[in-house]
């Protein structure tokens, strides 16, 4: 894998995980006076990291045994439909 490869996940995840409802929740726990931010950075980090390993794995597994099936296809089908629920949502009020 080259540097180019490595920058382009980093900054695609990184752009998807800003503000979104995993980092809030780390917000709110940190805004908690009673714990310690050091453990949950830890908690949060290693979280996102299982998860993380989780994905890879699934991606794995779907690209040895689906090949046949447009996975980027289905799953930006998906997040066009989120984001339109999303912003009729916005509108119902």
């Amino acid at each position: 894998m080259d540097l180019t490869t490595f920058f382009t996940i980093f900054v695609t995840v990184f752009l998807a995980e800003l503000g979104d409802k995993t980092q809030l929740a780390t917000v709110l726990f940190a805004c908690d006076c009673d714990r310690n931010p050091w453990y949950i950075f830890a908690a949060a980090g290693l979280a996102l990291v299982v998860s993380t390993a989780i994905a890879v794995l699934l991606g794995t597994f779907a690209s040895r045994y689906m090949q046949m099936v447009p996975l980027k296809l289905i799953a930006g089908l998906g997040f066009m439909a989120i984001g339109g629920w999303t912003v009729l949502e916005h509108f119902k009020g």
